[in-house]
């Protein structure tokens, strides 16, 4: 039996509540602009970090985190397909992708080890969703990469936490 921390259910209610939030704008944007006469306010464009002004030695960081955040909005706008599960995953594996993208621009350019660590436990979980969405939809998994922290010369994939195991084992056994 695993114990969860108020830390830990905490953390996976916000990644609930961003996954959900993202997933209904993504679909909103899927289905075309919304006409004229439902709009109540004026349209403001988002304002990446990047866009801000930044001290010289940030820029490379926040140039790689707008790179990122820009593919991952552009790739989470599907069409859909009208299976709700493929949409779903196919929504979620760039919004995944992306949060992997920003850890490893953290874990170039960061300092803070706490951050650091936080940051190489984002690449591994998120990897593993990514997987586990694949799987459950009968996706291929791409070969294995090297961890971001380990010269490339070391390819062996992370380990699955017992969710993930749990949730790839119920995927198989449900085509």
């Amino acid at each position: 039996m695993m114990l969860r921390t108020n830390s830990f259910i905490r953390k996976r209610m916000i990644s609930l509540a961003t996954t959900a939030t993202v997933g209904a704008t993504s679909l909103a944007f899927a289905h075309g602009p919304t006409p004229a006469h439902h709009t109540h306010a004026p349209l403001v464009p988002i304002q990446y970090v990047s866009d801000r002004p930044d001290p010289g030695d940030e820029a490379p960081f926040l140039a790689e985190n707008d790179a990122a955040m820009n593919k991952m909005m552009a790739d989470m706008t599907v069409k859909p397909t009208g299976d709700v599960d493929r949409d779903f995953v196919a929504m979620m594996v760039p919004h995944h992708q992306g949060a992997v993208d920003m850890a490893k621009a953290e874990l170039k350019y960061g300092h803070n080890e706490q951050l650091r660590r936080l940051a190489q436990e984002i690449v591994v979980t998120q990897q593993q969703e990514i997987a586990v969405m694949r799987l459950a939809v009968g996706d291929r998994l791409p070969p294995s990469v090297a961890s971001p922290t380990r010269p490339a010369t070391v390819s062996s994939p992370p380990s699955m936490s017992q969710d993930a195991m749990a949730m790839s084992g119920n995927a198989a056994s449900h085509p």
